[in-house]
């Protein structure tokens, strides 16, 4: 990945979180083991210690920023995005209900992330089962949940018909974590990026949907934040990751990021 694109991923950081800038990625790495250290030592009981990923194609162009970001803030990472897929509701959730259970028990997270995926379609009573399986499931694997809205994007003419069912997916999984408060939170990535898809063009690829580099690193920064205000986790700071080999991910010159 040229040197610009991988300044314009810290850039953009900086400038929607008001974070400060970078040094070089060889840097970064001796910087991101001692404060991993020093994390772990502050914060042994925060989670997660262990993250699961879950989503759709566009948690799968956030998944390497969470990833940079997870690992300078001493966590694991995995991710079971899937493009095409990914979701829990209706057919098209058949692949990740056959992968899930192995994931659980192979790389045995105590958190799980899921953002609502653009294939989430059904009645919101068929999006609350959707969501209340997948909390159960988790549970009962012994990881916490947390279900996350994600970001507005273009309707295009294959999810126009889709529309109402993508509008009530996060209001259908903040009911379920209601009434899972324990083990279950949604969190609500509107304070992001808003609610409209037009003003967030900026953060994202030529499709309108998916995220670049710089909306990817946006994303895990507020992401960690957000862990910070659950579990008392510490994230890393932005210098310590958002530039490096994960910027050069092929998922992004598929979706034509700069």
């Amino acid at each position: 990945m040229k040197t610009r694109t991988i300044a314009l991923a810290l850039v953009a950081v900086t400038g929607m979180l008001g974070l400060t800038a970078c040094q070089d990625s060889a840097s970064d790495t001796a910087s991101s083991s001692s404060t991993t250290t020093a994390q772990a030592d502050a914060t042994p009981d925060a989670k997660p210690r262990r993250l699961l990923w879950m989503g759709d194609s566009i948690g799968e162009a956030q998944a390497p920023a969470l990833g940079a970001a997870m690992k300078a803030s001493g966590a694991e990472f995995a991710s079971m995005a899937a493009a095409g897929g990914g979701g829990v509701i209706g057919e098209i959730a058949a692949p990740t209900w056959e992968a899930l259970p192995k994931e659980l028990a192979s790389f045995k997270p105590d958190v799980v992330a899921y953002q609502i995926t653009t294939y989430d379609w059904g009645t919101p009573e068929e999006q609350r089962a959707g969501y209340e399986r997948l909390a159960k499931t988790v549970n009962d694997a012994g990881a916490d949940l947390l279900l996350v809205s994600a970001p507005p994007f273009k309707l295009d003419d294959f999810y126009k018909a889709h529309e109402a069912a993508i509008a009530a997916a996060p209001k259908s999984a903040g009911e379920v974590a209601d009434r899972h408060s324990d083990t279950v939170t949604f969190l609500d990535a509107s304070t992001l990026w808003g609610t409209d898809s037009a003003a967030a063009q900026a953060q994202r690829s030529k499709d309108g949907i998916h995220s670049c580099q710089q909306g990817s690193a946006a994303f895990a920064t507020w992401f960690g934040k957000e862990l910070d205000k659950h579990y008392g986790f510490t994230p890393a700071a932005p210098d310590q990751w958002a530039t490096g080999t994960w910027t050069g991910k092929k998922v992004y010159g598929q979706l034509g990021c700069a």
